[in-house]
């Protein structure tokens, strides 16, 4: 009888075994077998040859459209037409910068407008990953509103774009019914976040090479989770008079004492060309008075002056801060009073002002960027473009013409 326990026992035991050996992977893998070779590009990759990128093996393309309210990426257009014209498969994103719902839902008409006639392959990919002084819950309802706002607008289905920590320890289980697309570096296969079951999107790079575009590239994986169901034309969604008027706001500003064109432009979030379009008083920009009163239209204001803080990392770099931010190495020098702009140290707390991102503004009139390669002069930039130096400082708000910085982003307008 003992005997007989004890293999029933030992059966038992064994059976237990095989099954745990035989269930399922729980890890946090793709949503399919099928994977596709991909890239996500924005104004930051310039020009780039879509036949060359083609035929280095990429299928999928994600392009950066929009930012905010106003800003639509200059290379958006151009990326569109030449991926679909080499048989790429396209997608989109959208930067939020939302700070309130109300403003998600402006910012989430304002993607679907600006996409609106296109002929997307993929998934509307929200692109939501600088929260401010936001609370968890802010962020998670700001995500809710805009998700269900794109997806009502243009009929799409939608998804997230997270990094891996964020996935984690900011995005709420209660938007696990829209896919992940993650980005996690460094790693064999991004980690659990212990949320989402799989992931449609893997940005595993954001310093790859491929044939077709100078200088770094986010690779990526994606599954058939991305794809879309039909790839008929985005409409046009339509807008109410009170967005319209919520986004045109004309001030008139009183000049102060000390105060120069390019620090009002700054402080309002527009530019100095904008200002002096409105200001046909103005003959010398670099000639204003105290007591001045300036009309500023801050239709391409971002919603929120939000004053950001980053935690220096180890390897960081200003300009990989400066990009990643939307911002440039100069604003970050002025205001944090660096001496030595290669020279931060891990755990550092670097003020970050998004009010006057390079971007903004830049649809207005036609302007494109340009970044400064080593041995670059703003003379020898102005010249190329066939402007001026003293337009380059009024529009980057430069200190000192002859410090600039290679990797840093510069504002160029053509408009003139």
């Amino acid at each position: 009888m003992k005997n007989k326990i004890k293999i029933s026992i030992s059966t038992l035991i064994l059976t237990i075994l095989i099954t745990l050996i035989c269930l399922p992977s729980l890890a946090f893998g793709p949503s399919s077998n099928t994977l596709y070779d991909g890239i996500d590009v924005s104004s930051w990759q310039r020009n780039i040859n879509f036949a060359d990128v083609k035929n280095a093996g990429i299928e999928i393309v994600y392009m950066k459209s929009s930012e905010g309210s106003s800003y639509i990426d200059p290379y958006f257009e151009t990326n569109y037409r030449n991926a679909k014209a080499n048989d790429l498969k396209v997608g989109f994103y959208h930067y939020v910068t939302a700070r309130t719902t109300e403003q998600a839902r402006t910012q989430a008409t304002f993607f679907a407008k600006v996409i609106s006639g296109k002929e997307p392959d993929c998934r509307l990919a929200m692109d939501f990953e600088n929260f401010g002084n936001l609370s968890i819950n802010q962020v998670n309802e700001i995500s809710r509103v805009f998700l269900e706002t794109l997806q009502s607008l243009t009929n799409k289905e939608v998804l997230i774009y997270s990094n891996a920590y964020s996935a984690r320890a900011i995005f709420s289980s209660s938007l696990t019914n829209y896919p992940l697309w993650v980005a996690n570096y460094g790693v064999s296969e991004p980690g659990d976040n212990g949320k989402w079951s799989t992931w449609v999107g893997w940005q595993y790079t954001d310093t790859g090479r491929i044939n077709g575009i100078s200088g770094y590239v986010d690779r990526d994986y994606f599954t058939d989770g991305v794809l879309l169901s039909t790839t008929t034309p985005i409409p046009e969604p339509e807008t109410s008079n009170n967005n319209d008027s919520n986004n045109n706001v004309t001030n008139v500003y009183t000049v102060k004492s000390g105060d120069t064109l390019s620090e009002i432009a700054m402080n309002f979030g527009t530019t100095v060309s904008n200002i002096l379009s409105l200001n046909p008083s103005i003959t010398n920009p670099n000639l204003i008075y105290p007591g001045q009163n300036i009309t500023i239209n801050s239709s391409n204001l971002v919603e929120t002056n939000t004053n950001v803080t980053y935690i220096v990392k180890s390897g960081d770099t200003l300009s990989k801060i400066a990009k990643e931010y939307n911002t440039t190495v100069s604003n970050l020098v002025r205001l944090n009073n660096i001496s030595n702009p290669n020279l931060i140290y891990p755990g550092q707390i670097i003020n970050i002002n998004n009010s006057n991102t390079i971007e903004n503004g830049q649809n207005s009139c036609g302007k494109i960027t340009y970044t400064i390669k080593r041995g670059d002069t703003l003379s020898k930039i102005a010249k190329e473009y066939n402007t001026s130096v003293n337009k380059l400082v009024m529009l980057n708000n430069i200190s000192n013409p002859n410090l600039i910085y290679t990797g840093d982003i510069i504002l160029i307008s053509n408009c003139s």
